[in-house]
């Protein structure tokens, strides 16, 4: 017997993967899969399915199951029309049950090692997204010593949806918004018991993600849930993102379901209220996106900055270089929308008329939406708060050459160092320290509150906080590494400005 057991212990240490401990969260025990030094445990529900009576409502708590519950898969993303371009594709079948969490921690880490903790949320427009995509793996975080927490949140107009209808019962808003606070009280209640510390927890997020991190730094309801953050390519300036009020998001939402009640339409089919909606097809008639509803999201980011609402916490913000949505190489129109002021644009964004159309296009582009956003965003919170501006200026030789730089969402393999599982081309060798670099920065400013806290990365100062004599320095992280400049965009921005703060 006791060889038999010994052969046993030498075929588990042997395997790549095997069982984990066991667990036991709010609801329930759940069992991990341990792999290479790290524990993790997929597809936990944080609140009960939002289907049925809890459709279109905060989400509720979560249902106690029997047993323990299989830790392997992601649970379903949540429901959401393909979008084939997705350079961060999902990997389950999307579904309206949707509100499932997922944790990594190194496998040795146990309940009261008080290890620092991040959770990300995903973007997609709002529209599309999930935590299962391979390069939101959280396996190197937790490698490296953190405790990585990746959420669901309700998408399209089960996430933000208003309807006369709903508003006679109260109710009607920003539903995936109250998803993501109803997460972050699940690990301030849970993540103890995977070794990590609920008052050091960083939450980071791009694009809507992005997005998302401005709404948790004004929201009521989340502050106190988490210590710091961290805003990739969330844009920030008001207008950057349409918010219309809760009012007027009902009128919005009566045209998708002009005359039904409460009942009616939460007894309309998941496939109906899915539609064709998606990245592709977010200006349609019948939604909203996210609005105004005074509960959690309040106003501007910038304007919520520079009334001192915004959560007094370490924050990083940032952009990549090319951070845009513009394709169309006519640069004619790309100045067209600086009207009266479009020559004055030319002379700024391309004096001797030799740059490439879709370079240009793509760079006021990027400057409108991102990147000047980031830079105002930093120097109002600066003020209150220790902030580091960054710009990923990172591209493959392919992408640098059609585009220009960085493209929108090309940060995310290298920052959770997952390069191998991005869409597409094969890794090149260059891209591994750019990687490294990126990937250490996030832990660092997990670990230590500075992304340069273990001083084994380039020095990163953090914004200074004057708005007399704005700090015009960002931090430049590319495949020479990373350096601290003076904004070589500074010339652009300073002409966005104006236009952007009207």
């Amino acid at each position: 017997m006791r060889q038999i057991s010994l052969l046993l212990a030498s075929v588990m240490l042997a395997s790549p993967a095997m069982a984990a401990e066991t667990v036991v969260v709010t609801g329930g025990a759940v069992s991990g899969v341990t792999e290479n030094g790290v524990t993790a445990f997929k597809g936990i529900p944080y609140a009960a399915s939002p289907t049925g009576a809890n459709r279109w409502r905060a989400p509720q708590p979560v249902v106690a199951w029997k047993g323990v519950r299989d830790g392997s898969a992601y649970g379903h993303d949540c429901a959401q029309a393909p979008f084939p371009p997705d350079a961060a594709p999902i990997t389950t079948q999307p579904a309206e049950d949707c509100l499932y969490l997922n944790v990594w921690k190194p496998a040795s880490a146990k309940a009261g090692d008080k290890l620092p903790v991040m959770v990300w949320i995903h973007g997609g427009g709002f529209v599309n997204g999930g935590s299962s995509p391979g390069v939101y793996s959280g396996h190197q975080f937790a490698r490296d010593g953190v405790v990585l927490v990746s959420i669901n949140y309700r998408l399209g107009r089960f996430g933000f949806f208003a309807h006369p209808a709903l508003a006679t019962e109260g109710l009607g808003g920003n539903f995936g918004f109250m998803d993501q606070i109803a997460a972050l009280k699940w690990v301030r209640a849970n993540v103890a018991k995977f070794g990590g510390d609920a008052s050091r927890v960083t939450i980071f997020g791009e694009s809507a993600g992005g997005m998302s991190m401005h709404m948790l730094l004004q929201a009521p309801a989340a502050r106190g849930l988490f210590a710091q953050a961290i805003v990739e390519s969330g844009g920030g300036r008001n207008g950057t993102l349409p918010q219309p009020t809760l009012a007027k998001a009902a009128l919005i939402g009566q045209q998708f379901a002009p005359g039904l009640n409460a009942a009616q339409l939460r007894a309309l089919p998941e496939a109906r209220i899915t539609g064709d909606l998606s990245m592709m097809s977010m200006g349609q008639k019948g939604y909203s996106g996210p609005m105004v509803d005074g509960k959690t999201i309040l106003g501007a980011p910038d304007d919520i900055a520079a009334a001192g609402l915004a959560a007094k916490v370490p924050v990083i913000i940032g952009a990549n270089s090319a951070d845009g949505f513009a394709f169309d190489p006519d640069k004619a129109k790309a100045y067209a929308v600086y009207g009266a002021d479009a020559a004055a644009a030319a002379k700024v964004y391309d004096p001797d008329g030799s740059k490439p159309g879709v370079h240009v296009a793509m760079a006021v582009s990027a400057d409108r939406m991102f990147i000047e956003p980031a830079r105002a965003v930093s120097r109002l919170l600066a003020t209150k708060q220790p902030v580091w501006l960054y710009r990923f200026a990172y591209a493959v030789p392919k992408l640098q050459e059609m585009i220009g730089g960085a493209a929108h969402a090309s940060e995310l393999p290298y920052v959770f160092d997952t390069v191998p599982a991005r869409k597409g081309d094969a890794p090149l060798a260059e891209e591994s320290p750019v990687a490294s670099l990126t990937h250490h920065y996030w832990v660092n400013f997990a670990k230590y509150g500075k992304p340069d806290g273990d001083g084994k990365v380039p020095a990163w100062p953090a914004v200074k906080p004057s708005l007399t004599a704005p700090d015009n320095s960002v931090q430049i992280i590319d495949g020479k590494g990373a350096a601290h400049v003076e904004d070589p965009y500074q010339a652009r921005l300073d002409f966005v400005e104006p236009h952007l703060a009207q």
